[in-house]
């Protein structure tokens, strides 16, 4: 049932047991009781809907603000325009309804549950499971309940390690790992060629080769204009707002200086600078497989295997959502859903038919009637030679 060497990822958000109402703003760490009893009161009076547990089962770390002032000034520009448009958002009748984020939020009845949306569904507390399929008969391999506050790429090496050793422990050797674009970062294009793993992972929407009106060029690393201006390369950076490992280029002042296209390519600025991924010859080979006649037939089996095992493990095995608390039980509930659709496979697989010797009764049967078509016809051949 199992062949090992190519395995399919992807996730999906199941619905943890905790209400959105039952949210409560995350608090300084200096003054954490008489803050929380502030934001109670204000919560109570302004909202009219405050839903208080019976019992708190957060820590103090996960009621204390842990974002730092950039990421609070975000979230408080983001309420204001969520606010704005409240009107054209499908079933926002609710117009004191306030941005909520996992940086500013927490729920006291299920503290491991986190906040996600999905494109034109509402936001809601859930736990993210990640679910591994073989492609030979869509058995299950790996299944896992993550927070949901993180993004698919965050979790792929981990998933990888653990697969991979209990492929290897069954005497399975892994080769291919099929993924979609949630999966895409340079990290793990890397790691992936270091497990020794063919990777048809494809690249997220904001990675660019090269600039638009740029080439590159490898032997001196540096980037070249249309104009033949060379951009020389400064340094390696991390970046602070998606955490990945940058590579950044940057000409001088007198060099675009007398550039007839300086004001539709600097703009404001005073000197060309880009900025590229460090992992930039890792995605290139990833994505010359994927555009490749055989990325293309191992897309088509992504799509096929992995989507419709979440369907029936959704639909009919109680994994529609989480009925539990804490992110040890959801992990059960998701292998105990797991461990009865393979074992559904597996009934399936070797349920036989009962041997019967219905052709060899069939095939004797002919022969009887041969035989007697050929003595009838004898016996008239007799019958008229005699008479």
């Amino acid at each position: 049932m199992v062949s090992g060497h190519t395995q399919v990822i992807d996730s999906a958000p199941v619905k943890a047991n905790a209400s959105m109402d039952s949210l409560e703003l995350k608090v300084p760490a200096q003054d954490l009781v008489s803050y929380l009893a502030e934001v109670r009161h204000i919560s109570e009076k302004d909202k009219g809907i405050y839903r208080k547990v019976k019992q708190d089962k957060s820590e103090k770390s996960q009621r204390v603000i842990s974002a730092n002032p950039q990421e609070l000034s975000a979230i408080k520009s983001r309420n204001k325009k969520w606010s704005k448009e409240q009107n054209h958002r499908p079933g926002a009748n609710n117009k004191e309804s306030k941005y909520t984020s996992n940086k500013t939020h927490y729920s006291p009845t299920d503290p491991d549950a986190r906040i996600s949306v999905k494109p034109g569904k509402a936001r809601k507390l859930n736990y993210t499971s990640q679910l591994i399929v073989d492609s030979s008969h869509h058995v299950i391999t790996d299944i896992q309940a993550y927070h949901a506050c993180g993004k698919d790429s965050q979790h792929l090496q981990d998933i990888t390690k653990r697969v991979k050793q209990r492929l290897w422990k069954e005497g399975f050797l892994w080769k291919n790992c099929l993924a979609d674009t949630g999966y895409s970062s340079g990290e793990n294009y890397v790691f992936l060629e270091s497990e020794n793993l063919v990777s048809y992972i494809p690249p997220h929407g904001t990675y660019k080769g090269c600039p638009e009106g740029f080439s590159y060029h490898k032997a001196q690393d540096h980037y070249k204009c249309s104009q033949g201006k060379i951009i020389p390369f400064k340094k390696v950076f991390l970046d602070h707002r998606t955490k990945t490992k940058k590579k950044e280029y940057r000409g001088s002042t007198k060099l675009c200086f007398d550039c007839p296209l300086k004001k539709d390519c600097l703009k404001t600025a005073k000197e060309k600078r880009i900025t590229v991924t460090y992992y930039r010859e890792e995605y290139e080979r990833n994505n010359a497989r994927v555009n490749s006649k055989r990325g293309t037939y191992m897309k088509k089996q992504r799509q096929s295997r992995v989507e419709p095992v979440f369907g029936v493990l959704t639909q009919y095995l109680g994994l529609r959502k989480i009925n539990t608390k804490g992110l040890s039980q959801a992990n059960k509930v998701m292998h105990m859903s797991a461990i009865a659709y393979n074992l559904k496979k597996y009934l399936k697989f070797i349920n036989k038919t009962a041997k019967s010797n219905r052709k060899a009764i069939a095939a004797q049967f002919s022969l009887n009637i041969s035989i007697m078509c050929f003595k009838i016809k004898t016996f008239k051949q007799l019958k008229s030679w005699c008479f």
